[in-house]
C-alpha cells in the first residue's frame, strides 16, 4: 500500500474525539474503572460493547492462532473509541480488547450504540469512517489471520468462500494449499487434502467449508424464527435490494435483508462502473455495494447471508418466507429483488471448469488467478466490455468473442472505443466458444468463426462469461405471477378491472407501484419485467418500492 494512502487510512481509523464529543458519547454508557489486563471484550464475542477510553489505554489484540502467536495490532489512548464494523453487522469478532494501562472507560452496549447512529449524526459519521478504515487496515495486515481460508487456487468451492468473505467484508487471509506456507499449515492444523477448502478460526477449524458454514460460525445467518414479525423483508442484496433495505430502515421500518450468495449481486462482479451518477471517475461494483451495505446497516437493517429463500406464502395478516434450511421469516411486506442467475454455454465440461477457469465476474480475485495469461471474454454487453478492460489493465491478453457482427448495437460507445484502442485486447466478432480443454483447470478453448467456418484452439487461463442471466424466480413455484420468461409482473402489467388478480378485487383496490400479484409483495430490479437492467435504475426501483410498502401496510399514506 502506498505510504500516503496508509497514512490517510491510519488517520481515518483513529480519530481523536474533542472534549465535547467525549462528553456526549460518554453520556450513552456506563463509566467504569479498569485494571491492567482486564478484557473489555474477548475474541468470539457476538455483541461487544463500544468502548470509549477516558484514562489509561486499551490494546486491540489478535489472539494466538494455530500458525501465529498473539499480536497487538494497535493501541487506543484517551479520547479514542474501541469498535469495528461488527457493531453494525452483528458478526462475531475474533479480536480481543485488553487494558494495557489501568484507567477508566465507558462501555456502550449494542442497543444503545444503535441509538447513537440515529440520534448523533456527526458522531455517527465519524465512527462509520473509522470502522470502515479499521476493517481495511485489518484486511491489509496480520489482523486478517483471524480468519484463514486455505484451498487450491483453481477450485470452485475455494473461490466461493473467498468471494463470500470479500463481499461480506470479512477480514481474512487466503492461503494456497500448494504453497510452502500452505503445506505447513495443513500439517499443523491436521487438515487432509480431502478436507479442502478449510477455514481456520481462533476457536475452530471448519473442514470442507462452505459459505453457509462460515456465515453460521461468524453470526451472519438468519436466526431461527421466534415468532417475531418484521415490517419488511427484502430478498436479494443487489443494488435494488440494498436500496430497499436502506430506505426502509432509514424510514423506520424494521427491515431484514436476505441474500442467497453474497452481498452486491451481479453489480459486485463489475470491475468498474463509470456511468453511475455522482462518480465521474467511476468505482468498482464491489466498492459501491459494500458502501451501500454499511449504509443500510447504519440505519438498522439486518443483513443475513447466505440465506436462500425457498418459498413464499401469505399467512393471515403477514407473509411467510421459508428459507432452504427451514427457517421461517415473518414479514408484513416483502420486496423481491432476487435478480437473475448467470447463463452458461451448453458445452461438455462446463460445470467441471466453473471456478477453475470459468468465471462470471472480473474482480481482483479472478484477475489475480489469471495474471498476465491469455483470457477470453464472451458477451457483447457493457459488463463484458468493462471486464475486458479491467483484465487488460492487469496485463492479461484479452480476446472478446461475440456472436454478433459487431459490438456497437449492444455496448456503450465509450467502451467500444476503449476496447478497440487497447493493445492487450483483440475483438473477434461472429465468433463462439465451441469447446473447452484442460486437466484440473481450464487451459484452452476452441473458437469457431461463423463467417469462415474455421475453428482453432487458443490458450485460455480464464473464460469470463457475460452472456446474460435468467430471473431468479423458480423458488416462488408459481405463487407470484410471472411472464413466460419468469420475470415478475407488477402494477399495471397485472391488468385492470376484471382482469386483476382476485386478491385485488377482494381488497377493492388496484396494485400499487411495483406490487405483484400478491398484495404487499413487491418486485424491484432485474427480477421485474420491464426493468432497465442498470444499477441506477435498480437503486431507484428499490427505493421507490419502499414508498408503496408504507401504503400497503398502513404506516404512511
Amino acid at each position: 500500500m502506498d505510504d500516503s494512502v496508509s497514512q490517510d487510512l491510519a488517520a481515518a481509523a483513529h480519530p481523536l474525539l474533542t472534549a465535547e464529543q467525549r462528553q456526549r458519547l460518554g453520556a450513552y454508557g456506563q463509566e467504569t474503572a479498569v485494571a491492567e489486563g482486564d478484557l473489555v471484550f474477548a475474541s468470539g464475542d457476538a455483541a461487544p460493547d463500544l468502548v470509549l477510553v477516558h484514562e489509561g489505554s486499551v490494546d486491540l489484540v489478535q489472539v494466538a492462532t494455530i500458525d501465529a502467536p498473539e499480536e497487538v495490532l494497535w493501541r487506543y489512548v484517551p479520547g479514542e473509541f474501541v469498535g469495528e464494523l461488527n457493531l453494525l453487522t452483528g458478526q462475531r469478532i475474533y479480536l480481543s480488547a485488553r487494558v494495557a494501562e489501568a484507567g477508566r472507560v465507558t462501555l456502550i452496549p449494542p442497543a444503545v450504540f444503535r441509538r447513537i447512529m440515529a440520534d448523533e449524526p456527526d458522531l455517527s459519521d465519524l465512527m462509520l469512517r473509522a470502522f470502515v478504515a479499521r476493517r481495511r487496515k485489518l484486511q491489509n495486515n496480520a489482523g486478517a489471520r483471524a480468519i484463514e481460508i486455505i484451498g487450491t487456487e483453481f477450485s470452485a468451492p475455494s473461490l466461493a468462500l473467498r468471494t463470500f468473505a470479500a463481499r461480506q467484508q470479512l477480514a481474512h487471509t487466503w492461503i494456497d494449499s500448494d504453497s510452502v506456507e500452505g503445506r505447513s499449515l495443513l500439517r499443523v492444523a491436521e487438515i487432509e487434502v480431502g478436507d479442502l477448502p478449510a477455514v481456520i478460526l481462533p476457536d475452530a477449524v471448519l473442514k470442507r467449508a462452505t459459505p453457509g458454514r462460515l456465515a453460521e460460525h461468524v453470526g451472519l445467518t438468519a436466526p431461527r424464527s421466534g415468532g417475531e414479525t418484521v415490517d419488511l423483508a427484502v430478498i436479494g442484496a443487489g443494488p435494488a435490494g440494498l436500496a430497499a433495505a436502506m430506505y426502509g430502515a432509514s424510514e423506520g421500518l424494521d427491515t431484514v435483508l436476505l441474500e442467497a450468495v453474497g452481498t452486491g449481486g451481479q453489480a459486485a462482479a463489475s470491475s468498474r462502473i463509470e456511468n453511475y451518477l455522482g462518480f465521474p471517475s467511476g468505482l468498482s461494483g464491489s466498492e459501491l455495494t459494500s458502501r451501500a451495505m454499511v449504509q443500510a446497516e447504519k440505519f438498522g437493517a439486518r443483513l443475513y447471508s447466505p440465506c436462500t429463500a425457498a418459498s413464499l406464502h401469505p399467512d393471515g395478516g403477514h407473509l411467510d418466507i421459508t428459507l432452504d434450511d427451514g427457517t421461517v421469516v415473518h414479514a408484513r411486506a416483502v420486496i423481491i429483488a432476487s435478480g437473475a442467475r448467470y447463463r452458461s454455454l451448453p458445452l461438455p465440461e462446463w460445470s467441471r471448469f466453473e471456478g477453475a477457469g470459468i468465471y462470471y465476474a472480473a474482480t481482483e480475485l479472478e484477475a489475480r488467478s489469471c495474471a498476465t495469461s491469455p483470457v477470453v471474454v464472451i458477451g457483447g454487453a457493457n459488463s463484458s466490455g468493462q471486464a475486458a478492460l479491467y483484465l487488460a489493465s492487469k496485463g492479461a491478453q484479452v480476446t472478446i468473442a461475440v456472436r454478433r457482427d459487431g459490438l456497437e448495437a449492444t455496448m456503450s460507445a465509450y467502451l467500444v472505443d476503449r476496447l478497440k484502442a487497447h493493445r492487450n485486447v483483440t475483438i473477434r466478432t461472429a465468433t463462439e466458444v465451441t469447446a473447452l480443454h484442460g486437466d484440473e483447470s481450464l487451459s484452452q478453448v476452441t473458437l469457431t468463426d461463423h463467417a469462415t467456418g474455421e475453428s482453432a484452439d487458443q490458450a485460455c487461463r480464464g473464460l469470463f462469461c457475460f452472456i446474460g442471466a435468467d430471473p431468479a424466480t423458480a423458488w416462488l413455484d408459481g405463487s407470484v405471477v410471472t411472464d413466460h420468461d419468469g420475470f415478475l409482473l407488477s402494477d399495471t402489467a397485472l391488468g385492470a378491472g376484471d382482469a386483476l388478480p382476485e386478491a385485488y378485487r377482494l381488497l377493492g383496490r388496484d396494485p400499487l407501484p411495483f406490487e405483484t400479484s400478491v398484495p404487499a409483495v413487491f418486485a424491484a430490479g432485474d427480477v421485474r419485467r420491464g426493468s432497465m437492467k442498470r444499477v441506477a435504475a435498480a437503486v431507484g426501483e428499490g427505493a421507490s418500492a419502499v414508498r408503496s410498502v408504507h401504503v400497503a401496510i398502513g404506516t404512511r399514506a
